[in-house]
């Protein structure tokens, strides 16, 4: 840490006029005047110094000058000749920007002469010396700050004369010490910065100071950092920062000084706090009695220093007490290097402010040295304080490296050198230290008296864990984890012996319940009881997780399951998996090997996976399969997805609720215990055959060692003739077999682990008898218990470690893991922590990630634990670091940010759709994505699960629905807000997979979304485009047929349908019946907020668009064909229209587009469908002749249509951008909008509407109910949206006529109506009354009557015919009356 304008609290501007004075007068007055104070300073330092010659430094002509470039190596060169020879290594750790060597010199006894043909790089540095702590000094970090860069020379110099004259005190350090003295880290500062500038004022112009590097940046606040509110600058940037990184990470340094100047003070961590307030806050390590120690071990050796006040200029009332303070109490640093070494590395780092001058004049170099001379030889000294020694393996007496060092009470641990030595400061007292390492006993010493003065010497001698094995009942005698003495013998036996079980009889589902519950209860600070869902009868599916941090996945940590009861008539598992809880439980804390495993694995144990059939079994059952299979009568073990088998069976809710299990938590090993035999059975179980024989898996050496590992320790197991009296002429050699060896079945669970997961898994027969007597059970558990713990304790073996980012040190999730000529890679889980199981034996492994350069190392594996071997990758593209500068300047910050015909962005648009604007933001962007395999559906999930967690703001993850074997068919949105919905931005969706057999789409979609994340917030371009668009990807339509498929198959149609055999693209109808499109259908298509749909496919290289099914006519043609059009044309090659298959060679395609069927017609597709349903047009794009080519070709192929790809992001945004809204202002949702008198889009929440146009003049109406429907038209350009907004006035049309119109007519029909009426009733009250009369006088006069009769009737028929209603009743009355007369 170093102080100085801009890094310190902002001194008070009216001091700054003294400033200046100060800073000519100051150099005159240090030479002239001098002190009293500081004159009694330095003859109190030259008292208690060590005895040196400073009149011979002086007579040198040292200290009249700095050294500058080539000068500082030759002055490191001629130190180290001041040494006998093997005193010195000179070499350099790396090269700073501008290519300056950052020279190092070690200095320590017995290195011997450097190799002839040896460079100055790191393999200069000679090998390091067992038991000898490191310590480092590093000066110059800031360019400006440079008396540090002078007095670690002169203490180069002083080491290696003092050595070579003999001087008591300085052999003794360099016979004891290795000692590293780097001058200088930021050279290229140096040489910027200018004599006599001591900092105390801006004067000049930026970055003139040398301070920084020479790309601008603080290498004091670009480290990792444990509060860091952001990202550091990329490594590329820092190069020293890096070097030092790699420096501390080969070595194990114990104490190190990083020399600044600017102040006259000792900081001590942390440099930060989570709070980042600018000063005030104490940030306390666990270590800060320790660090206050060094710190003023320091201090009180510095004539200035120890004082409290160095009177800097500008901060005259500047105190410290004891010359030393907390870093985050004087001033908040993040990023800093003191905090890294503490937190990332096993060294105690402390700051040291040696002048208040950050480059005074050379003159005064010579005081200097004398101020700090004695403190650093004091500090150098310091890191023999504590306790001292080895961890060493008590069988063979090697040095164990990695084993761990916990002092009771402090929350910081160390780890033991590549010896086996370790060097653990603590300050004078008494304490209690345990030594801890996977394959080992644990070892605690308590009561170590730490003394002022050396070290402690304190050995811990562990015992193995994992003994040799006799075949019989002889068991070993583990010790205490707590002992009072340093070593132990290994013959030494201690008098504990473990608790064992006592809870020995058959437990239904009630008791079994109760039994998880009690000890969940009991022993909650180890145990987790939780339900990974219910069987077919509702019977929760309990596990019993057991962890020293149960609920937790610990970083490093791997994670192992047993599974019992899978056959519910198989019952000893079931029995064996309680009596190990209780077991675990009773032990942990009193027995070291029970303790070292809770303490190291995370523990899962699942009693019973076939509750419903346990209940139905019977106690003595030897033979029969009463209660084997579940409540739906499935065998659990037969129905499991299969490699060489399509299974028929529907998954069952154990099944599914036990894959889910395995897919959340990152299992390692794994065993299935069962019953009927007495063997332990590992993959694979079946073959594509399916017959009984030898079925290897990539991992069968390491499956047989861990089989043997439990079989060994089964007398009876492992004598391999198990149920003689049913299987007479079985026999297993040391009791393992190959599991389709022994007979061949397909859909077990231990393939499916070991192909689907990271996890290995075995399945052990436990014995002859299925359901045996409950007074057998404890045979049982005597005969299993140890073969229980060793097969647990295999978790341990292999290799592990973590994968981590080299630019801010993070885990990388889902990093892959291979191993050389083992063809069955890992993953690595959310923190970047990997578990790789392995047999002794060198490997080349290979840590490799999407957008990162693969790392490979050569690693032995041992027997004695897992080989730790971290991996860091680097960023494969360099381009996207200074993007990412860029992009954080020009980031988008317009009024209204959501309106997506702002003017900024209309201009990206423009830009983007000039001849070469893709070609631009491909070369400005980070597209070095690592396509050189398919994913298959584990990979895919975890790929997509593994972007949502490292771009949470920016993407969404959502299952669609699942496919007809239950996976889950994905769903990825990228959008700035992916959980809101954003009715005013274009929505685009891209479709892979609908053909299982063309996984092609699927990965150029992943690659798709990659190549977004990666270059969000990093190209301007795409962060705008994503900050725009709501992108959803679906990349996996058909995956149960994409498991199916095979690589490199062209032409084969296996895997192209469902696992119903159904062709998932004639599904698409309203009456659709497979789930996958009916998912597709329900939540995105029918949804219709879609602009633009792209599925992606494989047979031929073309586009095609709407409509697959035989048509006259297609809606909107133009528009369709030029969206499928801008595809092919942004395609290397399509475009030509001569795809080149085999078999086809002499097919032309215009233009490389086709009408979808001209080419392939056939009802229901999904591009029909969702033109038809979903009003949004969409192509579909073949993208290669061969439906599952090499993964070889997946880079070209993604080079070839990640410009097309990316064309379509931009395409959404052309077209005709809608608002529709009343004459208040009031959007209008649901509004119809008709285009061309054809297509129909409906404007969505808050009125808006966006559809998609050829460019050219196009008729828009808009209909909406109560509004008078609206006219225009609208021009679309090729390069930019149009906007239109329409208003809609209230309806005044009835029937489509003028209201006034439509009120006059109704009004003269209404009056028509009533006059008619009225006629009516008046005729009919004549009739009726001239009848009365006729009746009257026909009986008078009836000749005269009649003839009135006729007359009338005639009448009547004639104003009646006369209207438009008739009425015949009357006329037949009337005849019928007159004929009866």
């Amino acid at each position: 840490m170093a102080s100085g304008w801009g890094a310190r609290p902002p001194r008070r501007p009216e001091r700054l006029p003294q400033l200046s004075y100060l800073m000519l007068l100051l150099p005159l007055l240090l030479l002239l005047l001098g002190s009293p104070a500081r004159a009694a300073h330095i003859k109190k330092a030259e008292a208690t110094t060590t005895t040196t010659s400073a009149g011979a430094e002086a007579d040198e002509g040292r200290f009249d000058r700095y050294y500058h470039e080539e000068e500082l190596g030759s002055a490191l060169k001629e130190a180290a000749a001041a040494g006998p020879p093997g005193l010195a290594r000179l070499f350099s750790i790396g090269n700073s920007v501008e290519g300056r060597p950052l020279w190092v010199l070690r200095l320590t006894a017995g290195l011997g002469p450097p190799p002839a043909d040896s460079d100055w790089g790191p393999n200069a540095e000679g090998p390091l010396l067992p038991g000898r702590p490191q310590v480092k000094l590093v000066g110059n970090m800031h360019g400006d700050e440079t008396v540090s860069r002078q007095v670690l020379v002169y203490l180069a110099r002083e080491l290696a004369a003092g050595y070579r004259r003999g001087d008591p005190r300085l052999v003794r350090l360099l016979n004891t010490t290795d000692v590293y003295l780097l001058p200088s880290l930021n050279p290229d500062g140096f040489e910027r910065a200018r004599e006599g500038d001591c900092g105390f004022s801006d004067s000049g112009p930026p970055g003139s100071s040398g301070r920084d590097n020479s790309r601008g940046r603080d290498l004091n606040r670009s480290f990792p950092d444990q509060f860091s509110t952001g990202e550091p600058p990329a490594l590329d940037d820092v190069p020293e920062v890096r070097a030092l990184m790699d420096w501390i990470r080969r070595n194990k340094f114990v104490l190190s000084g990083n020399l600044h100047g600017g102040s006259v003070v000792a900081s001590y961590p942390f440099d930060d706090s989570p709070e980042h307030k600018a000063t005030g806050i104490y940030s306390r390590t666990s270590d800060d009695e320790v660090f206050k120690y060094l710190a003023k071990a320091y201090a009180s050796n510095h004539p200035i220093m120890k004082t409290g006040v160095p009177h800097c200029p500008g901060e005259e009332d500047e105190m410290f007490k004891d010359g030393i303070t907390n870093g985050a109490h004087w001033y908040d640093v993040e990023g800093g290097m003191q905090d890294y070494n503490y937190v990332w590395a096993n060294c105690f780092e402390i700051t040291l402010e040696l002048s208040c001058c950050k480059y005074p004049p050379a003159s005064q170099l010579q005081q200097e040295w004398e101020n700090n001379r004695e403190s650093l030889i004091t500090l150098i000294e310091k890191v023999h304080i504590g306790v001292t020694g080895f961890v060493k393996d008590s069988v063979t007496g090697s040095g164990l490296e990695n084993a761990t060092i916990s002092v009771a009470g402090i929350n910081h641990n160390i780890t033991t050198g590549r010896f086996g030595d370790f060097h653990r400061l603590l300050v004078p007292g008494t304490y209690n230290i345990t030594a801890v390492l996977t394959g080992y006993m644990p070892l605690t010493v308590n009561n170590i008296i730490v003394k002022e003065g050396p070290a402690t010497k304190m050995n811990f001698s562990l015992r193995p864990t994992v003994t040799s094995v006799i075949p019989d009942t002889t068991e070993v005698v583990v010790t205490a984890s707590t002992v009072d003495i340093l070593n132990l013998s290994p013959g030494t036996q201690s008098s504990h012996q473990p608790i064992q079980p006592k809870d020995f009889h058959h437990h239904h589902f009630p008791d079994m319940e109760i039994f998880l519950r009690r000890f969940a209860n009991e022993y909650s600070n180890i145990t987790r009881l939780y339900s990974l869902g219910k069987s077919v009868e509702s019977r929760e599916l309990y596990v019993m997780e057991i962890s020293d941090n149960p609920g937790v996945h610990e970083p490093g940590e791997p994670e192992f399951k047993y599974i019992g009861n899978m056959h519910g008539n198989e019952v000893v598992g079931r029995e064996l998996l309680l009596n190990l809880i209780e077991y675990l439980c009773k032990n942990f804390e009193t027995d070291p090997e029970v303790t070292d495993l809770v303490r190291n694995t995370r523990i899962h144990l699942m009693p019973s996976m076939n509750p419903d059939g346990y209940e139905k079994a019977q106690e003595g059952d030897s033979v029969s399969i009463v209660g084997r299979n579940n409540s739906n009568n499935f065998d659990l073990n037969r129905n499991f997805p299969d490699q060489f088998v399509q299974i028929a069976d529907p998954t069952q809710p154990e099944t599914i609720a036990v894959m889910s299990w395995m897919k959340t938590y990152p299992f390692v090993l794994s065993a299935n215990l069962h019953g009927g035999s007495l063997v332990v059975n590992y993959p694979f179980d079946d073959d594509e055959q399916g017959l009984a024989t030898y079925s290897k898996s990539p991992d069968d050496a390491v499956f047989q060692q861990l089989a043997l590992s439990y079989s060994q320790e089964n007398s009876q197991m492992f004598q391999g003739r198990p149920c003689k009296n049913i299987y007479p002429n079985e026999y297993f050699p040391h009791g393992i077999t190959n599991g389709a060896n022994w007979y061949n079945v397909a859909g077990g669970m231990q393939d499916w682990n070991y192909l689907q997961t990271n996890c290995f898994e075995v399945t052990i027969e436990l014995g002859c008898v299925k359901y045996p007597f409950e007074k057998d059970l404890p045979k049982y558990w005597e005969q299993n218990r140890r073969s229980l713990i060793q097969f647990m304790k295999q978790v341990h073996q292999g290799v592990k470690g973590f994968v981590l980012d080299a630019t801010d040190g993070r885990g990388i999730l889902n990093a892959t893991i291979s191993v050389a000529e083992i063809n069955h890679p890992v993953t690595t889980y959310k923190t970047g922590d990997y578990w790789r199981l392995l047999v002794p034996g060198t490997y080349k492994i290979t840590a490799s990630a999407r957008g990162y350069n693969p790392v490979t190392k050569n690693v032995t594996v041992k027997s004695d634990g897992a080989s730790q071997i971290n991996f860091t990758l680097v960023r494969s593209s360099t381009d996207s670091n200074n993007e990412s500068k860029k992009g954080k300047g020009d980031s988008t910050n317009t009024e209204d940010a959501s309106d997506p015909t702002t003017k900024e962005f209309k201009t990206l648009i423009k830009d983007l759709s000039a001849e070469n604007g893709l070609e631009d933001l491909m070369l400005r962007s980070s597209s070095n994505l690592a396509l050189y395999r398919y994913h298959s559906y584990k990979d895919l999930s975890e790929f997509l699960r593994g972007l949502v967690m490292n771009y949470p703001h920016i993407t969404n993850l959502t299952n669609l629905g699942q496919s007809a074997e239950y996976r889950q068919i994905w769903s990825l949105e990228i959008s700035n807000k992916p959980n809101l919905s954003e009715p005013e931005e274009p929505k685009i969706r891209f479709v892979a997979g609908i053909h299982g057999n063309a996984p092609v789409g699927t990965e150029l979609l992943l690659a798709l979304a990659e190549f977004l994340c990666l270059n969000y917030k990093k190209n301007p371009a795409v962060t705008q485009l994503v900050d725009r668009t709501r992108i959803v990807i679906v990349p996996s339509l058909n995956p149960d047929g994409r498991e199916r498929a095979q690589e490199k198959d062209c032409t084969s149609k296996i895997g192209q349908t469902n696992a119903r055999d159904k062709d998932l693209d004639t599904d698409f109808t309203n009456n659709a019946s497979q789930p996958e499109t009916k998912a597709i259908i329900e939540n995105l298509i029918q949804k219709q907020d879609f602009s633009l749909s792209v599925a992606l496919d494989s047979g031929s290289v073309l586009v095609t668009y709407p409509y697959d099914k035989p048509v006259q006519t297609v809606e909107n043609k133009e528009t369709l064909k030029h969206l499928a059009s801008l595809y092919a044309n942004n395609h290397p090659s399509m475009h030509m229209g001569q795809p080149g298959c085999p078999n086809k060679s002499d097919e032309n395609i215009p233009g490389g587009v086709m009408r979808g069927a001209e080419w392939h017609s056939h009802l229901g597709s999904m591009k029909d469908y969702s033109v038809t349903y979903g009003h949004c047009p969409e192509i579909t794009v073949y993208t290669s002749c061969c439906y599952f080519p090499s993964a070889a070709q997946l880079p070209s192929l993604w080079a070839e249509n990640k410009k097309s790809l990316l064309s379509m992001l931009v395409e959404v945004h052309k077209g005709v951008h809608g608002f529709v809204k009343d004459k208040t202002g009031k959007p209008i949702s649901n509004a119809v909008i008709v285009l061309n008198e054809g297509i129909k889009v409906h404007t969505k929440e808050g009125g808006y509407f966006h559809v998609l146009l050829a460019p050219g003049v196009h008729n828009i109406n808009a209909i909406a109910d109560g509004y008078q429907q609206q006219h225009s038209q609208v021009f679309v350009h090729h390069d930019a949206a149009s906007s239109v907004v329409i208003v809609f006035d209230t309806d005044n049309r009835i029937f489509g006529l003028p209201r006034e119109l439509v009120v006059t007519i109704s009004g003269a029909t209404m009056s028509a109506l009533i006059l008619t009426a009225c006629i009516i009733w008046c005729i009919c009250s004549i009739k009726s009354n001239r009848h009365k009369d006729g009746f009257h006088r026909l009986r008078q006069h009836h000749d005269e009557y009649e003839d009135e009769i006729r007359m009338m009737s005639t009448g009547s028929k004639k104003s009646l015919l006369s209207h438009e209603f008739q009425d015949e009743t009357d006329t037949e009355e009337e005849t019928l009356y007159s004929s009866k007369h």
